[in-house]
């Protein structure tokens, strides 16, 4: 999730700490029903198979991408640390190169 704009990760923040902040899960993504380009870019490099960290990853690519809009490998790297069960690393990182073109 995004806390003010950050992304952190859900289940290690405590809720007293999210009192009174912007609090945005992936469900907030979309615009007037329109998916965002992360999003977009995730279904088209087939970003997950099981779905385990989709929610995490791309939460973490769109506050990267708001950072830092051409990402290098080494960004990529040093910001997305979720684990995906599958191995999609790769197709991750096409998605993330991909919405970063767009």
């Amino acid at each position: 999730m995004h806390l003010d704009g950050a992304a952190v990760r859900s289940c290690s923040v405590p809720l007293s700490e999210a009192a009174g902040r912007q609090i945005t899960t992936i469900e907030g993504l979309a615009r007037n029903g329109e998916l965002r380009k992360v999003q977009k870019a995730w279904l088209e490099h087939q970003g997950s198979q099981c779905g385990y960290c989709q929610c995490g990853m791309i939460m973490a690519v769109v506050a990267l991408l708001d950072e830092k809009p051409n990402p290098t490998h080494a960004d990529i790297d040093r910001s997305i640390t979720n684990n995906c069960r599958c191995g999609t690393y790769q197709q991750v990182r096409e998605a993330i190169h991909a919405a970063a073109n767009t």
